[in-house]
């Protein structure tokens, strides 16, 4: 899927993208920090990619937005224009502190400086305020960053996130080619792709293509499992062994015989020579409840 040109941005002079991508390499360059490798900073200057993030995302001026990676604020002056309120997490300091100015210091926006990994996020949003996820994600924090907003609360209702597009790619798996986050988004939202993304669109230009993803999260998880955490120990045993069969790799990954995993998976007539990436979720969740009837039994 590519990304269409709106009508907004059809109406637009080609002028503005333009000057946008003169300004950003302007203020790259005069900047203490410039754009930082080390925290996967590639700025986007595409305005028909931020039509189509900002769209997916409908926002309404009741919408609480968490924006993940801010950078020099492209996207964030979008969200400000369109949402209630707007906090913005950022690890580099000095992109944090000049945020507020470069946007003529918008009264609902928060800049907050911090790793999306690891910050609390219950202060900044609220426990029961509900919240939508609107975010360039860095290449090399995207995967714990989505992890942890499905996992832990406060979850979001929405997200709407730029990925690395093999990333995007493992969020919509099918069975056959699932993994650990294929499992993971599926299990707490509904995923669907927005549209790919060129290395074009970003300054500077990364050397992989991306892809932004919609999570709308689900209400109650897609299987019901007694133990979330422990349904997810099971599945991480599951992908322990690459390319095993799932026999092998989760008796590797539970740590007991081959003999015992073989026998939980006939008594549940299931073929154990398949392996973890062909698994869809009620199949894992048969597993997993499986496993906890042995365990229980076991004590």
């Amino acid at each position: 899927m590519r990304c269409a040109v709106s009508n907004q941005a059809k109406n637009r002079p080609a002028l503005e993208e333009n000057q946008r991508r003169r300004d950003v390499d302007t203020t790259a360059r005069s900047s203490r920090s410039g754009p930082r490798k080390s925290l996967g900073q590639h700025f986007l200057t595409d305005t028909r990619i931020l039509n189509r993030i900002v769209a997916a995302a409908e926002l309404d001026p009741g919408d609480q937005v968490l924006e993940i990676g801010p950078g020099r604020g492209v996207l964030t002056r979008r969200l400000v224009e369109q949402a209630g309120r707007v906090v913005a997490v950022e690890m580099d300091q000095y992109l944090m502190a000049d945020l507020p100015l470069r946007l003529d210091s918008p009264s609902n926006l928060e800049v907050v400086h911090g790793d999306a990994r690891t910050i609390d996020l219950e202060p900044l949003v609220g426990a029961d305020t509900p919240y939508k996820v609107v975010a360039n994600l860095p290449y090399y924090a995207a995967n714990p960053i989505v992890r942890r907003l499905l996992e832990s609360p406060p979850k979001p209702v929405l997200l709407v996130v730029m990925v690395q597009q093999e990333v995007a790619h493992s969020m919509l798996a099918k069975p056959g080619s699932m993994s650990i986050l294929s499992v993971a988004t599926q299990f707490y939202a509904k995923p669907s792709l927005v549209c790919n993304v060129p290395p074009r669109s970003f300054r500077p230009p990364p050397t992989v293509n991306s892809s932004v993803v919609r999570l709308d999260v689900l209400p109650q998880p897609a299987v019901a499992v007694s133990d979330e955490a422990a349904f997810f120990q099971v599945v991480r045993a599951g992908f322990s062994a690459k390319r095993k069969q799932l026999r092998n790799s989760l008796s590797h990954g539970l740590g007991v015989h081959p003999t015992e995993i073989g026998e939980l998976l006939e008594n549940l007539e299931f073929d154990g020579r398949r392996r973890a990436e062909t698994l869809t979720l009620d199949e894992w969740a048969l597993i997993f409840k499986g496993w906890e009837e042995r365990s229980k039994a076991g004590e």
